[in-house]
């Protein structure tokens, strides 16, 4: 019987063939694969490194615009973007303050124009501080379009910055070097490399606030040392504003002091196209002015310039424009002023280096006071010991100099009967002369105490007899007798002054006299001005109306007139008043 063929081992070995190819493919895919999941994790592994280098490289030190600069390097060298930048938030949170950029050169910045003030895009990250993601800027409902001479950019990535769950700015990217899209991964990187940026800023911004109040401080300390010393007050003003100025990081710094309904620009540290306006003088009674020193707190103008448009003023002052953020501490009021302001302004677009709700400009403001009392100070203190040296040198002209001449006078005339006539007459003159000595003396011991630097009526009186010394011909004799810089209310010293004027000039009118005689006195409780002339006299409708005009003058003192005759010819008036 023959033994059927089998066939089971043959078709068995076509299947384990078949099964080995089979299994060689899957090994092939499953080493592929395995390799890929090996470069991915070589790439993840590289791009962490990366990350972590550039987080190292991004906190090299505390300086904020390098730091800055650091972080939009950083970002695109992460992703491979070829243009980057960052665009710091104002602190309402509206637009943007500053705007550092990466692969775009000077050349370049120059010919497009003036940086983005955060529209269209750039608006949309700072309205809403989300990561964005585009393929395509223009087909974007914001996009605002790009200026001229602007590199082409397509491929856009943007990711926010947080400092303290606040916004400090945006990481703005486009155009990767290869060509692709901004992928997932470039997403997470970057908002990594944000959060790594937010501490280093917030850590740079503290670090910058600490040099800031520290520079303040030994500035205020220099300005304390300089009014320990002898020092000029405009010179303590002048350095007042030059240091506000640099420590603020400002463009101007100005003092402006409230003087006679007025504030005087007393002290100006600004480029030379403003320098004009030192000792301009502004109304305080100007809207604008009266509503900002209305207060005690400072004021902030976020925009000068733009401020300054606003109200219709730009135009009157053109020389302003271009100054944006301004800053004015209100100065409490001294010895001598009423208050004022300390100004510090920067330019456009520029932040002054004063950290909200510091009082570093008050302290400034408060020095600035201190300068001009303690100025105020020491000439009181001066003028003090001038009074007391006159005072003492008073002293002794009375109580040695005029007694002992006084002396002198009596034994000159106990001896004068015992004398021929000649030499009688000729002891009379010189007793006389004592006793013109002795007035001369009383006169100048009234004028010792005067206080320096004040008016003085009898300086007037003697100003007044000399002016008509020419238009007489003859100086005036001028007798001033008593305490009348004191003792004459200054209120007074107008209408005196005036009716000594009146007659003067109607001597020079009328009298065609050769002499006149001008006697003012102080006794008791009464003034009297007496002028006396040997002229011709005046007529009787003269008298009446220059005698009209004298009692409308004594009115005015509360006093009377009177006006007659001189002898043995001429006229003399008299004006009495109570004081």
């Amino acid at each position: 019987m023959p033994v059927p063929e089998d066939h089971s081992g043959t078709s068995w070995d076509r299947g384990a063939l078949g099964d080995t190819g089979l299994s060689r493919v899957r090994l092939e895919a499953l080493l592929q694969e395995l390799v890929g999941r090996v470069d991915e994790i070589m790439d993840t592994q590289e791009r962490l490194r990366a990350l972590l280098d550039a987080v190292v490289g991004i906190g090299a030190d505390l300086d904020l615009n390098s730091t800055l600069d650091r972080i939009v390097t950083a970002a695109c060298e992460l992703v491979g973007a070829r243009y980057g930048a960052l665009g710091v938030v104002r602190p309402d949170g509206k637009r943007l303050s500053r705007f550092i950029t990466h692969g775009v050169d000077d050349e370049q910045i120059a010919e497009i124009g003036p940086y983005p003030e955060g529209h269209g895009i750039l608006g949309l990250l700072i309205d809403h501080p989300e990561p964005l993601r585009l393929t395509d800027l223009a087909g974007h409902p914001r996009s605002y379009g790009f200026p001229p001479n602007h590199p082409p950019m397509k491929s856009f990535l943007g990711v926010p910055i947080r400092t303290r769950e606040r916004a400090y700015g945006n990481l703005y990217l486009t155009e990767k070097s290869d060509g692709s899209d901004f992928t997932e991964d470039d997403e997470r990187t970057v908002q990594a490399l944000a959060a790594a940026a937010g501490v280093v800023v917030d850590n740079a911004r503290l670090y910058a606030d600490t040099e800031r109040r520290r520079r303040w401080h030994e500035v205020t300390a220099e300005i304390t040392q300089f009014m320990l010393d002898e020092f000029d007050p405009q010179e303590s003003l002048d350095l007042v504003a030059r240091r506000a100025r640099e420590v603020s990081a400002s463009r101007v710094g100005a003092i402006l002091l409230h003087l006679d309904d007025e504030l005087v620009v007393q002290a100006l540290d600004a480029p030379p196209v403003i320098g004009p306006y030192l000792e301009r003088r502004i109304p305080v009674d100007h809207p604008i002015v009266a509503d900002l020193l209305d207060g005690d707190h400072r004021v902030v103008i976020e925009d000068l310039t733009q401020f300054l448009k606003d109200c219709g003023l730009l135009s009157q002052l053109p020389e302003l424009g271009g100054l944006g953020r301004t800053i004015i501490a209100p100065l409490p009021a001294g010895l001598n002023h009423a208050g004022g302001a300390l100004v510090v302004a920067a330019d456009q677009g520029t932040a002054l280096a004063v950290t909200p709700g510091t009082d570093l400009l008050e302290m400034f403001a408060n020095q600035t006071t201190v300068a001009l009392d303690r100025a105020q100070a020491r000439r009181d203190q001066a003028a003090l010991a001038v009074l007391e040296d006159r005072d003492r040198i008073a002293r002794d002209l009375h109580d040695l100099v005029i007694q002992r001449l006084f002396a002198t006078g009596l034994q000159l005339q106990g001896m004068q009967r015992t004398l021929q006539p000649q030499a009688q007459e000729r002891v009379a003159r010189a007793v006389q002369d004592i006793d013109a000595t002795i007035a001369d003396l009383r006169s100048a011991i009234f004028e010792l105490h005067h206080h320096p630097g004040r008016e003085s009526l009898r300086a007037g009186i003697t100003a007044l007899v000399a002016e008509y010394a020419e238009t007489l011909g003859f100086r005036p004799q001028l007798t001033v007798t008593g305490p009348v810089d004191t003792a004459v209310p200054a209120e007074a010293w107008d209408e005196l002054l005036a009716v000594l004027r009146e007659a003067l000039s109607n001597i020079v009118r009328h009298a065609g006299a050769g002499s006149v005689a001008v006697d003012i006195s102080v006794t008791g409780e009464e003034l009297l001005l007496r002028v006396a002339d040997d002229g011709g006299g005046i007529g009787a409708a003269d008298r009446d109306s220059g005698l009209r005009t004298f009692r409308e003058r004594a009115a005015g003192l509360r006093g009377s007139v009177r006006l007659g005759s001189n002898e043995p010819h001429g006229t003399v008036l008299e004006l009495r008043a109570p004081i």
